[in-house]
């Protein structure tokens, strides 16, 4: 009888495991839920960048200090990824990441409504809480929401949303903003974060913690040399990225000469090739991370280093801006790598730290960016940022040495 009972015991519970596996397999919607708020997360992080200019005409301030919009929730962001990754403690995440995409609602709300740029820094101090928090625990759900086999195309999937905000927000500002006005820009981020906002109140399940995250866990990418040249060589070449890429709107229009319209198509054609770039950056970087990390610096560095030589030749600037953008396109994809082979044993609070990490350069990058631009002029921003990317070229030729292959990787 015990035997008999032993057998229909783990029958049903077979029966269990596999209903639960199918369950996961199932909610796709959910990952795709969480891509695209990661989507609009990172549009609404980037749409300023399009339509800086307007909004400084409208509101009466400059164009360094209307970069305050992409520097405050950069900040914002960094501060808040540990520290919401450490005080959610047990919280079901489906409600944390509800909360979060709250916050980003209400951020685009009162931005698109602000008055003064005061109060529409206040929106965007608000969005930064919530992308910090909504990055460093929504980017690595892939693995809570399908089953074990599928977790790599699940996190894929949500990576792809973050690089896709990331490069539409900018075109997307500024093709909105030369349209209908920069307030129509962030009407428009709002009506996709309710959307988003929604898709995941109909498809995520319950979350509940799996380990919940200590302030010790948030330097786990740190303890490892290859972690830390990865955090330094990657604050170096995002700082100089957003340094010149904040400020990219008015170089063209200044510089180049090219009319609203004529802008708010190079920055898709940017787009379009940057979206190229993260396959190409995923494809080199599955045989090897280090070789491909470092091209993709090379070839951002290049493009701001000869900007303000070529910038009166427009032809000249557009091949420039195709090769910024297929290798800033590369670039997530090959620092994501890098982390993932450095630290595998962190999961949220490794996270959290290459957040904070990546808000601080694009916090530091626009705020001094609009210093150079303010004090010296665009010419002077573009160098700066090649000499920041340059100098991340050096570090990890100096320091960094990862296993090149993938096969070697995965045996390290």
């Amino acid at each position: 009888m015990e035997v008999r009972n032993s057998s229909e015991f783990l029958e049903r519970q077979k029966g269990k495991d596999s209903a639960m596996s199918q369950e996961k397999e199932s909610n796709w919607l959910g990952v795709f839920a969480v891509a695209l708020s990661a989507t609009v997360f990172c549009t609404t992080e980037f749409l300023p960048v399009g339509v800086l200019r307007y909004i400084g005409e409208g509101l009466g301030v400059s164009e360094g200090t209307a970069g305050l919009m992409v520097t405050a929730p950069g900040v914002l962001a960094a501060v808040a990824a540990p520290v919401v990754t450490v005080a959610v403690k047990n919280h079901d995440r489906r409600l944390v990441l509800l909360g979060l995409s709250l916050l980003l609602v209400l951020s685009n709300l009162v931005s698109m409504l602000a008055p003064s740029f005061a109060a529409l820094i206040v929106g965007r101090v608000l969005f930064g809480i919530g992308l910090g928090g909504f990055w460093a625990i929504g980017a690595g759900l892939g693995g809570r929401l399908v089953a074990e086999r599928s977790v790599g195309r699940a996190t894929s999937i949500i990576f792809a949303g973050v690089s896709l905000g990331m490069l539409i927000g900018g075109p997307a500002g500024a093709i909105i903003g030369d349209l209908v006005g920069w307030r129509a820009a962030f009407g428009a981020a709002l009506a996709i974060s309710v959307l988003a906002f929604l898709a995941q109140v109909i498809s995520l399940p319950k979350l509940e913690v799996q380990q919940r995250v200590r302030p010790s866990d948030l330097l786990g990418i740190a303890q490892t040399q290859q972690g830390r040249i990865g955090l330094i060589a990657m604050f170096l070449v995002l700082t100089g990225q957003f340094a010149t890429y904040t400020y990219v709107t008015p170089f063209l229009a200044q510089v180049s000469g090219f009319s609203g319209a004529a802008i708010s198509s190079i920055l898709l054609g940017y787009t379009a090739i940057g979206l190229l770039g993260n396959f190409v950056g995923g494809a080199g970087a599955s045989h090897s991370i280090h070789k491909t990390f470092m091209v993709t610096i090379v070839f951002l560095m290049l493009p701001m280093l000869l900007l303000p030589v070529v910038g009166v030749s427009q032809a000249g600037v557009l091949l420039l801006l195709a090769i910024w953008g297929l290798s800033y396109g590369a670039m997530p994809v090959a620092l994501q790598m890098w982390m993932a082979k450095a630290a595998p044993h962190v999961a949220e609070g490794g996270m959290a730290l290459f957040v904070a990490n990546f808000q601080i350069s694009i916090a530091v990058g626009s705020f001094v960016g609009g210093l150079v631009v303010d004090g010296f002029g665009l010419f002077d921003a573009m160098y700066f940022g090649g000499v920041m990317s340059a100098l991340s070229l050096v570090s990890i030729l100096l320091f960094g040495r990862v296993h090149t292959h993938a096969q070697a990787d995965a045996t390290a």
